[in-house]
């Protein structure tokens, strides 16, 4: 195993947990914003007034009682997506892709009857995937329909973008790829592949997978090299306009790019992951001190994305 020295670290601006914890988080996320991005359903009624797409809501259960409107609403759907209101890391997330008679069939292409998905959607009223263990909603949104030309380097789930915002400032950027051994969901700790982008093209810059640097996906075989993400600059905006929307200073935004609705927000996170580093090859500590250290703040989100593109652009 290659090790680095602390020292080496801090010259590449590396951003540890305890310094995101206290200098980040703690000090530019008030507490009162956190249940907007705990809660999805909050999030989505929230950033709907800032002019932030999200996939189409198909149904809230809140109560056991309205489980059993689930199977006659289902009735038409090819597929469909629900989740726990307030689950994180992917918890819960069942995604559903399609139908053969009675069965649904999963992301996976594993089967699965609408008496499961029932007892699944008792399991999240329950709490069984929310933060705390407490009492939860579920909801049901519309399958994202992922574009082709990102589709087809993930294994099995649909490839989200990452990106870090600041003060309002998309700051840094990362592809998520699932695999098989992340289940099909694009989360890093459980072995999706991280793809870094430069915050001016959306081009691909680095991948890791295990924390490991790689170059091809470990399943579909694909390089990673020259991957480009489609309506870059709408995407940095949007992400920046969670801001507005949260009044959180320091968060992931996870969006996905829909083949046939463009870019759409699938959640936000108010103690985003570190891995992204990784991925870019590069440290958060000098993008965030620039931002910090800005006279004059832009006050629109297009302002604040080019100014992004043209301070943190790799290529």
């Amino acid at each position: 195993m290659d090790w680095i020295s602390p020292g080496k670290l801090r010259k590449l601006g590396i951003l540890n947990m305890n310094r995101r914890n206290v200098d980040y988080i703690a000090r530019y996320n008030e507490r009162a914003s956190y249940p907007l991005v705990d809660n999805k359903l909050k999030t989505k009624l929230a950033v709907s007034e800032y002019d932030v797409a999200t996939p189409k809501l198909l149904q809230v259960v809140r109560q056991q009682h309205e489980i059993s409107h689930f199977r006659e609403m289902a009735e038409g759907l090819a597929g469909f997506a629900i989740k726990p209101a307030k689950g994180s890391g992917g918890k819960g997330i069942t995604v559903i892709t399609g139908r053969d008679g009675d069965e649904f069939i999963k992301a996976s292409g594993a089967r699965i009857s609408v008496a499961m998905l029932e007892r699944h959607l008792t399991n999240i009223l329950a709490g069984l995937y929310s933060l705390a263990g407490t009492p939860d909603v579920a909801i049901v949104e519309d399958l994202v329909q992922s574009t082709p030309t990102l589709a087809r380097y993930s294994f099995q789930g649909v490839p989200d973008i990452r990106i870090i915002i600041f003060q309002g400032y998309p700051v840094m950027a990362m592809l998520r790829l699932a695999t098989t051994a992340s289940d099909g969901k694009a989360n890093l700790h459980q072995g999706a592949v991280g793809v870094g982008l430069d915050i001016c093209t959306g081009r691909s810059l680095n991948a890791v997978q295990f924390n490991r640097p790689i170059t091809l996906h470990p399943d579909t075989g694909l390089a990673l090299e020259n991957i480009q993400i489609e309506a870059w600059e709408d995407m940095l905006e949007m992400a920046s306009r969670c801001y507005e929307a949260t009044g959180l200073g320091y968060m992931g935004v996870d969006l996905v790019v829909d083949h046939y609705k463009g870019p759409l927000l699938l959640e936000l996170n108010a103690r985003p992951g570190l891995a992204i580093q990784m991925a870019n090859g590069e440290g958060l500590l000098p993008r965030l001190r620039n931002i910090e250290s800005l006279k004059r703040p832009h006050f629109s989100p297009r302002e604040r994305a080019q100014y992004a593109m043209e301070a943190f652009g790799r290529l």
